[in-house]
């Protein structure tokens, strides 16, 4: 289980979360479930996954890394978590409105319809200013997709689709009996009491 707690660091805390009539940017809600999307358009449950400011400082690295435009960094942030997380755009664009406000990055000339964007002097001195902060956010995303990858092996899902079309076919035989059933109830608890102990 991966607990998301508080990071501080350097440049980051308050400084600009009530910048713009006291909106919060960079609130993520999404992380880790596999129940479709937040209301906010995020992936998964109603955990916070970053902090204020958190995702201002993860976007300004993979902007650092490379100009990226708005759908590329919420592709690049679902991919480091292997799909367990994706930033919906009403969360992305209005931190990068920020991110240009504060003249830390910067459009660039671009033949596609897309805007790239880019760091400035500014954002790296932002970034070096919040380094630990800034590799234990990455970190923090690669830890999300390596547990998700654990957790959603195609081993599991092939063990589980196993069982199920074993049950749908068992339990619908409609001459099984109670005393059966109730040994079917009995090898399931079994075998989830076994994996969990594991």
């Amino acid at each position: 289980m991966i607990f998301y707690g508080t990071m501080g660091g350097r440049g980051c805390g308050h400084r600009h979360a009530m910048h713009r009539g006291g909106r919060h940017f960079g609130h993520g809600r999404g992380f880790g479930g596999r129940h479709g999307r937040s209301d906010d358009g995020e992936r998964g449950s109603r955990r916070r996954m970053f902090d204020s400011g958190e995702l201002r400082l993860v976007l300004l690295k993979l902007i650092a890394d490379e100009p990226r435009h708005g759908y590329d960094l919420i592709r690049r942030i679902e991919e480091l978590t292997g799909g367990a997380y994706a930033p919906s755009p009403g969360v992305i664009y209005p931190t990068l409105t920020l991110l240009g406000d504060m003249g830390q990055i910067a459009a660039q000339d671009s033949d596609g319809v897309k805007k790239l964007f880019a760091i400035t002097p500014e954002g790296r001195a932002e970034l070096d200013a919040n380094q630990n902060l800034v590799e234990a956010l990455i970190a923090r995303l690669t830890a999300v997709g390596e547990e998700r990858q654990r957790t959603d092996s195609g081993s599991v899902r092939r063990a589980m689709g196993n069982l199920r079309n074993v049950l749908v076919n068992r339990l619908g035989d409609r001459d099984i009996d109670e005393a059966t059933l109730h040994q079917v109830v009995a090898l399931i608890d079994e075998a989830a009491q076994k994996i969990e102990r594991l």
